[in-house]
Order: structure tokens, then C-alpha cells, then sequence
């Protein structure tokens, strides 16, 4: 279920919303309709789903992304859990409260870029680590270029 609901969230679903949503609204900026759809699929349902699975099953994170072998880590990766449902709800929140868009597209950017990076280094990349480090240059590079747009 790992690779189905990461594609989803973090290329399908918001590339299918953002087109039937310039489908309904032709006039409103491709480039907004973008990062709202990136900032509630993936940085709202993708992150409060993960913040869920770390909280109730911290060692899936920590031995099939993070390769532990032991549950030393699992206070640290409900912690994380925890972080990210909040920042989840608050991207799930932006598609009502639209002043929510920027600010969680910033954390998300930071977030995603860093996590990224982090998995470039890892020697011998799992499937799940391979996901995760493209699934999250891709999103965090969308959404750097709506921030980018944004403050222009």
C-alpha cells in the first residue's frame, strides 16, 4: 500500500485536481492551483497519513525507511508522527482557510527538501528509500516554485 498511496498523494491526485480545477476555473493562475493541490495532497493527506502510520506503527519508519534494526528510535519517530499530523491538518486546512497556503508550503518545502537530500546520501537505497527521496525533491521543488511565484 506503501507505493500506491505515495504516488497518489505526491503526483496523481494533485495533478488530476489541479486540471479539474483550471478545468472549472480557467481564470485563475495555473501556478496557484498548483501549490494548493500539491500543499493539500501532499503536504496535508500525505503527511497527517504518515504522521498516523509513525505515531500507531513507528517501526514501519524506522526499519523500512530509516533501516534500524532495533525500537531505540521509535519514541523519536512517534515524535516526528506527531509533528507531522499537525503539519497535515494545517495543509488540509488550506484548501478552506487559503492564508494557511503559504506558510505550510514553506514548512513543506523545507521539510521535503531536507528529507530529500538526507536519502541521496544514504549507500544502498531501499525501494521505499528510492520513493521517498524522489517523491520528495519532486513536491518540494513544485512547491518552491509556487513560493517563488507567490512572493514574486
Amino acid at each position: 500500500m506503501y507505493f500506491p498511496f505515495v504516488i497518489a498523494t505526491m503526483l496523481v491526485l494533485p495533478l488530476v485536481s489541479t486540471g479539474i480545477d483550471l478545468w472549472l476555473h480557467p481564470d485563475l493562475p495555473t501556478m496557484l492551483l498548483l501549490g494548493r493541490w500539491f500543499v493539500f495532497w501532499g503536504a496535508g493527506v500525505r503527511l497527517f497519513a504518515a504522521g498516523l502510520k509513525q505515531t500507531l506503527q513507528p517501526e514501519f519508519t524506522a526499519r523500512q525507511i530509516f533501516k534500524l534494526k532495533t525500537g531505540e528510535a521509535f519514541p523519536i519517530v512517534r515524535e516526528l508522527g506527531i509533528s507531522n499530523i499537525a503539519a497535515g491538518i494545517v495543509g488540509i486546512a488550506s484548501i478552506f482557510a487559503p492564508s494557511f497556503l503559504l506558510p505550510i508550503a514553506v514548512y513543506a518545502t523545507i521539510f521535503y527538501g531536507a528529507a530529500g537530500f538526507g536519502h541521496i546520501g544514504q549507500k544502498d537505497r531501499s525501494a521505499n528509500e528510492n520513493l521517498a527521496l524522489w517523491t520528495d525533491l519532486l513536491i518540494a521543488a513544485v512547491l518552491l516554485a509556487f513560493i517563488i511565484w507567490s512572493v514574486a
